[in-house]
């Protein structure tokens, strides 16, 4: 049983917490003003670069592009934090995780069609109501259907599949891409843990908060070589189960 010293302590460390997130999320609100600025200008220095006849223009445009791709790369990693940071408390209605799913898997079939990868669907017809926030549930799945296509040669395949399960119901994405090792999968949902030349390592622990904040858990197994299965699980409130 928890002392009300324990209780006090735990939410105070909460309340700090919610304080430095809070921070942080205002730090990079104001880094990304005065970076845009700085992108700006540097596309109007590109600009008048390219009118001038001279022997080092070449190579200072070559300068100006590295300064732009960083600067880019720096955007796109605060509006990746930005997103992380400002997850709260969502409101959450009922739904079907079949529309969901289907929605994600219309949205980058022309994707999959272009890379030769197989999309299959086995979605079970009869599953219960969840509540859900589509917006953000859809992002979650978006990061996860990316990250499977983006791991695969040609000739893949990426299976969809959802179940009732004795507390709710699940969605499975199998991919037969590269996979990762044990290490990876032990520290992937952690934020800014990358693999990625330029990721921004919060795509998968904004997936995993988006999912906490629906009251589920998502789950991962890999094998190096052969490909990875990601197991998403929500709660049917009793309310909404048939």
């Amino acid at each position: 049983m928890p002392t009300s010293q324990h209780t006090a302590d735990v939410d105070s460390m909460r309340a700090q917490y919610e304080e430095l997130a809070e921070l942080a999320g205002s730090l990079a609100h104001e880094i990304k003003n005065p970076l845009s600025v700085i992108h700006m200008n540097i596309d109007l220095l590109s600009e008048d670069l390219t009118e001038i006849e001279s022997p080092i223009r070449r190579r200072s445009l070559d300068r100006v592009d590295i300064v732009r791709q960083q600067c880019e790369r720096m955007e796109s990693l605060l509006r990746d934090f930005l997103r992380y940071a400002r997850l709260r408390d969502i409101d959450l209605v009922p739904g079907n995780l079949n529309d969901q799913i289907e929605t994600v898997l219309r949205a980058y079939q022309a994707q999959a069609d272009m890379d030769d990868i197989d999309i299959e669907k086995y979605l079970d017809p009869d599953l219960p109501a969840i509540l859900l926030h589509s917006d953000s549930l859809q992002a979650a799945l978006m990061n996860l259907v990316k990250n499977a296509l983006e791991a695969m040669e040609p000739g893949g395949q990426l299976w969809a599949r959802t179940y009732t399960t004795r507390t709710g119901v699940a969605l499975d994405l199998i991919d037969t891409g590269s996979g990762v090792d044990d290490n990876t999968v032990l520290h992937m949902f952690e934020p800014f843990y990358t693999t990625k030349d330029g990721g921004s390592g919060l795509g998968l622990p904004t997936a995993r908060k988006i999912i906490e904040a629906h009251g589920g858990r998502i789950s991962v197994q890999s094998e190096f070589g052969r490909g990875t299965k990601f197991v998403l699980e929500f709660p049917v409130p009793k309310r909404l189960a048939r």
